[in-house]
């Protein structure tokens, strides 16, 4: 493995993916779902052998094509765009209308304010997540290592983000839950490389880094590539075979795991042997 002597080639291939995204969040941002703008939450009851797709293409008909469906039973939860009460007996008489049996449980508003709330916990929960990260890594390994490793959760991160705004995927909590799950599996695989590092830095005396990280990379990428395969599997499969209210999620996971797994290899290794030459060099 050459990883060293490539990684201007790895830089300028992430910078490629990374700008367009870059640019696409400053000039068109993300596509916020209801759960960050504010909404209506209607709750009804309808027939048990209704299914969620019937439901969504009554709501599409009433423009409500951003809509989520979530079913409990014979329970149904509609989340859309703020709907005005007469909205909202219009799109209870189209589904009487397509059900007949529809009872009306609930309705009540989510305002923007709660999803302002939202957004800033969910920045705060990823930036805890980091910090936290950076404080153990550089307490069990070395800061070198901490700061490589949060270059590459950093990349990763603006990676999926970069890919929902230039698509306008919709973007909700559930979102972020798979954002920070994507950071841990990538930082666990930067790990992984970065103990095995560890490890033949003991055995050397004369620190040759650009071998040595060649080869700690090379001893650990059939597991690297391995963890990867066996986590990208079920997600196609739930891409494929999944409801459209999971599909958004699995996509920002599938993206994130297999950029971690590029990053870790490519883009963590080659951060800590900038840091470390620097210094050495210093």
């Amino acid at each position: 493995m050459q990883i060293i002597k490539r990684r201007k080639w790895f830089y300028a291939l992430s910078l490629i993916i990374i700008i367009p995204g870059l640019i696409s969040l400053f000039l068109q941002g993300l596509n916020l779902g209801i759960d960050f703008t504010g909404g209506s939450i209607t709750h009804i009851k309808l027939p048990s052998q209704v299914t969620t797709a019937e439901v969504r293409e009554v709501l599409e008909k009433q423009g409500l094509e951003k809509a989520e469906v979530q079913k409990s039973g014979d329970e149904f939860y509609l989340r859309t765009s703020e709907l005005t009460q007469e909205e909202t007996d219009e799109l209870m008489a189209a589904l009487k209308e397509e059900f007949s049996e529809v009872v009306f449980m609930s309705a009540e508003s989510v305002g923007a304010t709660i999803g302002g709330e939202l957004t800033r916990n969910a920045i705060l929960a990823i930036s805890i997540a980091a910090v936290l990260m950076l404080i153990y890594i550089s307490f069990r390994f070395e800061w070198t290592f901490g700061i490589a490793s949060i270059v590459s959760i950093l990349h990763n991160v603006l990676v999926v983000l970069g890919a929902f705004s230039l698509f306008q995927w919709e973007v909700n909590s559930a979102f972020i839950a798979a954002i920070l799950t994507v950071i841990g599996y990538s930082i666990n695989d930067t790990i992984v490389i970065f103990d095995r590092v560890r490890e033949n830095m003991r055995g050397t005396r004369k620190q040759d880094y650009e071998d040595l990280v060649n080869r700690s990379v090379a001893q650990t990428l059939n597991r690297s590539v391995n963890t990867v395969l066996t986590s990208i599997f079920p997600l196609v499969a739930l891409l494929i075979l999944g409801g459209s209210t999971i599909k958004l999620f699995v996509l920002a996971m599938l993206i994130g795991f297999v950029v971690g797994c590029y990053s870790s290899i490519c883009i963590a290794s080659s951060t800590w042997y900038e840091i470390k030459t620097s210094r050495a060099a210093a």
